[in-house]
């Protein structure tokens, strides 16, 4: 029978991390159903933002902005991370409000970002078409990287630390017994055994908890991105319309266009099918607000979740399960809190600590508290 000290269920950037900083000291071993990158990481744009508008959503970006900045060291290779900023934009005398108030909470915590008015915002973006804008929220210590190439520096590694990590295999069922964890049984009937499991499974972190009668409240809605050809480079930041047909978007390093909305209403569930009602809005609302982006052409197009909570806030927590852990509900914020998920829920597994105050991601909290800025 094989055993683990730990067995982390999931191969995105919330496995991946956890696994990395495990793998330091325990014997793990990662599983994944498909390939690295298949759910949700895979499929985001690599935006990162500090600008949130609790204290410990707040905490655990600066956290994760600071490891953003060493992986190229760390990893010895690029992630193409770069610091090109965050404007989000108000055209509701009640967004400014919502801003200025988060604005100030964000500096208190040492976050550079600042209220700009509209000839600030079209100096920064002089492409930008400001009609109706009123004002903005702006920092240019949010940025981007490159989630493929931050996936491989994690795996690579994992591997250098002696972790292992299965592709193409399936957990059927969590392992627990006498309210103690087990470890899991794969859909091939193999069991393997650990006193620790990680459920870090994206939108079928529901499902698989599921499996030992433990709901969690995720919610797992479809969400759709496009990707243009490349222009020449003619903006830095983030974008986001908070319209209720807003976007956001920006332009990657290479020039290419890459940007998603949020759907009112939503769409429940993990399908991953494309729409053309997507490809004509996104299309349609990212011209609107930066007309010269016209000239581009959209390159492809494709869906994933957002694995959503009550309050818009992850769970990063252990269970009533001793041994049990859960990493999830990032609710669209998943890359961008990875990396500080992941090392902070290694330490906490290792230490029984948080390096901070984490009530706010705690499994037992009232989901009342909610983020502000999805």
């Amino acid at each position: 029978m094989e055993k683990y000290d730990a067995i982390i269920v999931g191969g995105g950037i919330l496995g991946l991390s956890t696994g990395y900083y495990l793998s330091k000291k325990k014997k793990i071993l990662l599983l994944e159903k498909s390939h690295i990158g298949s759910g949700s990481t895979g499929r985001c744009i690599g935006g990162i933002r500090q600008q949130f508008s609790t204290p410990g959503t707040i905490k655990l970006a600066m956290e994760s902005v600071r490891l953003f900045k060493e992986m190229e060291k760390e990893f010895g290779f690029s992630v193409e991370y770069a610091q090109t900023g965050y404007l989000l934009l108000a055209f509701t005398d009640d967004e400014v409000k919502i801003f200025k108030k988060n604005i100030e909470l964000q500096k208190n915590f040492g976050i550079k970002v600042d209220y700009l008015d509209p000839r600030k915002i079209k100096k920064l973006v002089p492409q930008m078409n400001t009609d109706g804008v009123i004002g903005g929220a702006y920092s240019n210590e949010d940025g981007q990287a490159y989630p493929f190439l931050v996936l491989k520096g994690y795996f690579k590694g994992i591997i250098k630390n002696r972790g292992e990590i299965r592709m193409d295999t399936e957990v059927e069922t969590l392992l627990e017994k006498g309210g103690k964890i087990k470890g899991v049984k794969l859909k091939d009937g193999k069991i393997i055994e650990s006193d620790i499991v990680i459920n870090a499974a994206g939108p079928w972190a529901g499902d698989l908890s599921m499996t030992i009668d433990y709901p969690l409240p995720f919610a797992p809605e479809k969400h759709e991105a496009f990707i243009t050809t490349r222009l020449k480079k003619f903006f830095d930041p983030m974008l986001v319309d908070y319209r209720k047909d807003g976007c956001y978007f920006n332009q990657r390093l290479n020039g290419q266009i890459i940007g998603c909305y949020t759907p009112k209403p939503s769409h429940p569930g993990k399908s991953t099918n494309e729409s053309f009602e997507f490809l004509y809005e996104m299309s349609r609302r990212a011209v609107r607000l930066v007309p010269d982006i016209k000239k581009a052409q959209v390159l492809r197009q494709w869906a994933g979740s957002y694995t959503m909570t009550p309050d818009g806030n992850p769970i990063i927590d252990k269970t009533d399960i001793e041994g049990y852990f859960i990493a999830g509900g990032m609710s669209g914020h998943g890359f961008m809190l990875g990396p500080a998920t992941g090392k902070l829920l290694a330490n906490y597994i290792m230490d029984n600590s948080f390096s901070f105050d984490m009530s706010e991601f705690s499994m037992k909290r009232e989901f009342k508290r909610e983020e502000l800025l999805k």
